[in-house]
């Protein structure tokens, strides 16, 4: 059996800037396998964003460990923490981020541009995903001249740019239509399996939700099996 991909060890997470602490998790052990697509639902409040941010890197742990292919993110460095996070991490948010100035395939590059990669190899990777998410035609064109579908597709490559082996996922459909939501889900999801990611998806999409291979809800500081 091969190791967890990211791990929870212990990790409780503390908001102390009301007069009474707020308690969100409080050792919380979660084990996420490779290989595999893992959804997170909950009310709102109950602690989901900041689940994902803690698996990025993004929040720290009032205590315990988050530990990403067998490094503690947790207590790596800035410099350190920020190399690992380029390489080891796709992120996709619920807003696209994409970058107004730069055209649809500077703004998938970008990450690898940060990351180091060669221009040519990263230039050839890029448009074989936005191929992929079906934008190519749309490559030079700029984030204003998308649509809501075709900015989250072309965060969804630059999610991939750097060939992470763990994809994490906030809400990347609520912002979208019907129509759009449907083909950005079905597109997150064979990218993944195609390209042999791991995911986290955190979604209030019920049937979004049921077609990862493990389905959680978080509440009360506790994942329970969906």
């Amino acid at each position: 059996m091969s190791l967890p991909l990211l791990e929870f060890r212990k990790v409780t997470r503390r908001f102390n800037e009301t007069a009474e602490p707020v308690i969100l998790f409080q050792n919380l052990d979660f084990s996420l396998p490779q290989g595999l697509s893992f959804s997170l639902m909950g009310e709102s409040g109950t602690g989901k964003s900041t689940f994902l941010h803690l698996a990025a890197g993004l929040d720290t742990p009032s205590s315990g460990a988050v530990v990403l292919s067998g490094r503690e993110i947790s207590s790596l460095p800035e410099k350190e923490l920020n190399e690992l996070r380029a390489r080891g991490i796709g992120l996709v948010f619920q807003f696209h981020f994409l970058l107004k100035e730069f055209s649809v395939l500077e703004n998938v590059l970008l990450p690898a541009w940060l990351a180091g990669t060669p221009r040519a190899r990263a230039t050839e990777r890029a448009r074989a995903l936005l191929e992929q998410v079906g934008l190519t035609a749309r490559q030079g064109h700029f984030p204003a001249q998308l649509s809501g579908g075709e900015k989250q597709r072309a965060a969804l490559a630059r999610a991939l740019i750097n060939d992470p082996p763990l994809v994490l996922a906030d809400e990347p459909t609520g912002n979208l239509d019907e129509r759009n939501a449907a083909l950005v889900q079905d597109l997150l999801l064979r990218l993944v399996s195609d390209h042999q990611k791991t995911l986290l998806l955190v979604t209030h999409d019920k049937l979004f939700a049921a077609r990862t291979n493990l389905s959680y809800r978080l509440t009360a500081g506790k994942l329970e099996e969906s």
